[in-house]
């Protein structure tokens, strides 16, 4: 199982907006689950405000791949909502797990 994992600085006063977006039911999810190997997607809330991490889980990480290949104008226009929403991303990084 892959995980990938991105941390996200909200700027404030979005933070709902934001929620609604890369939550379990938001656009990020519907786009992920229509390509085979999307496992779920967790939207984590810090204890600091505004500050937020994603966790988009894939079967392998040839489905993310693939995934990525196939979904790219999709996957920028919705990027594009988020960048309006936020003041950093960073992407963690990809985990496996064991």
């Amino acid at each position: 199982m892959l995980h990938v994992i991105w941390e996200y600085d909200v700027r404030p006063g979005m933070e709902s907006s934001f929620e609604a977006l890369y939550g379990p039911d938001g656009a990020w999810a519907a786009l992920f689950r229509e390509h085979p190997g999307f496992a779920g997607t967790d939207l984590l809330r810090s204890d600091r405000p505004g500050r937020y991490l994603t966790i988009d889980r894939w079967q392998s990480e040839e489905a993310y791949d693939a995934f990525l290949a196939g979904a790219r104008e999709r996957y920028a226009a919705i990027d594009a909502m988020g960048d309006a929403m936020t003041a950093d991303e960073r992407r963690i990084g990809r985990w496996f797990t064991c």
